[in-house]
């Protein structure tokens, strides 16, 4: 079972409605537009979304220099549209209980919506170079898909 005691949190403010923002994480063809670092991008043909409670989802990140992939993925445990998604994280074919939990919460506010990303099950600090870094330079290129 994973320790949920550990993990982080990184909270963004995007110019986008939610209904927008919640349609980044949970369409396809938008996920295939920014769920990958800088440097890197998601084929469409990676993505699969069966966007329901139990339901996977899977999708490739593949490095523009050196053309690796990591294929990473999960199940939906919660879905609350345009407000809460929560779904684990890494191997698509792992033991889902060992596998760590992202909690996406959007809040409208003036400026657009405020996301709070949290991912619990693993350490990550500003500056680990690893999860938490990795999670910043994603969210990165989520805020210029939106933005």
């Amino acid at each position: 079972m994973i320790d949920t005691s550990k993990g982080f949190t990184i909270v963004r403010t995007f110019t986008a409605t939610p209904e927008e923002v919640w349609r980044a994480w949970t369409d396809a063809d938008a996920i295939a537009q920014w769920w990958h670092p800088r440097g890197a991008h998601t084929p469409r043909e990676s993505v699969e979304v069966d966007l329901r409670i139990g339901g996977r989802y899977v999708y490739s990140m593949v490095n523009n220099d050196t053309g690796d992939s990591v294929v990473s993925g999960g199940v939906y445990r919660e879905i609350e549209p345009f407000t809460r998604l929560v779904f684990t994280w890494g191997y698509p074919d792992g033991d889902q209980d060992d596998q760590p939990i992202a909690t996406v919460e959007l809040e409208a506010v003036p400026e657009g919506t405020r996301q709070t990303f949290d991912l619990r099950g693993v350490e990550g600090a500003p500056g680990d170079g690893y999860f938490y870094d990795g999670w910043v330079g994603v969210l990165d290129v989520l805020g210029d898909y939106l933005d």
